[in-house]
């Protein structure tokens, strides 16, 4: 397995591990706009064939009107069932937040999750220690609720 930083002709295999793993899809457009904004955020696994079986869409937010700085923003996290439980989604995102960090000097990492998926609240809150800052319920199309998370990145980055 290897880990890279996601290159322009990725992008439609991104989009189409999302629509295979994922309730929310995007347009091809907004994985352009990350991919040519933010090219140096997100990364995707790759299987001992250069096949692409997960990625992270990451970029930039600008600054809360009482912060003075930005923060990164993790869009969409994504492996093929065949290949979760390898660690293939926390090195994705241990990847983007250092490319955060080292970049734009970004103080911290937010993103969104459905309050049903067990496994990705299980990611981000025990083994990435993102603390939930906001609920949202009934946030999706079917009534769904959200979960916002934030972490500082040095904590993903295994920093102090």
């Amino acid at each position: 397995m290897n880990i890279r930083c996601a290159k322009p002709e990725d992008l439609m295999t991104m989009q189409h591990c999302n629509l295979l793993c994922l309730p929310e899809n995007y347009q091809m457009k907004y994985y352009f706009y990350h991919g040519l904004t933010w090219p140096q955020l997100s990364y995707v696994a790759e299987d001992d064939k250069g096949g692409i079986v997960g990625y992270v869409l990451a970029k930039m937010e600008e600054p809360e009107p009482n912060e003075e700085s930005r923060h990164g923003h993790i869009t969409s996290l994504a492996v093929k069932r065949s290949y979760r439980r390898l660690g293939l989604a926390q090195k994705l995102m241990n990847q983007a937040s250092q490319a955060m960090v080292e970049c734009f000097n970004a103080q911290y990492v937010s993103l969104h999750v459905r309050k049903s998926n067990r496994a990705a609240l299980n990611l981000y809150t025990n083994s990435l220690k993102f603390k939930i800052i906001e609920v949202e319920p009934k946030y999706y199309a079917d009534g769904g609720g959200r979960l916002c998370h934030a972490s500082r990145p040095q904590r993903i980055c295994g920093g102090r």
